[in-house]
């Protein structure tokens, strides 16, 4: 039987392993594993981010554009993704060598 990753839904796609939002403001965690090129098995994350709004007919979108005031909300949203990522990075490196 396949098992899958609990960062992947049962077709195989990638799904967030953690979000910050304040508001509209959001930036999501994604974890990613890729093989070097030697064959190991490697794992990293990337950040997305996005503002979501309602448009004219009431429907929910996304942008990548960020308004002024919106600035501060999101520095906030990108510095935690930034700190979970990068303590989430340390501790897997510290478990991968400690004997």
């Amino acid at each position: 039987m396949n098992q899958t990753n609990k960062y992947e839904n049962s077709f195989g796609a990638n799904i967030p392993e953690k979000k910050f939002s304040t508001g509209a403001i959001q930036a999501t965690v994604w974890r990613n594993n890729t093989k070097s090129k030697n064959g190991d098995s490697l794992e990293f994350r990337t950040i997305s981010f996005d503002r979501r709004y309602k448009d004219k007919e009431g429907n929910w979108q996304s942008t990548k554009t960020l308004r002024i005031a919106d600035l501060p909300k999101a520095v906030v949203v990108l510095n935690k993704a930034f700190e979970y990522a990068v303590l989430k990075d340390t501790i897997s490196i510290t478990e991968e060598y400690t004997v």
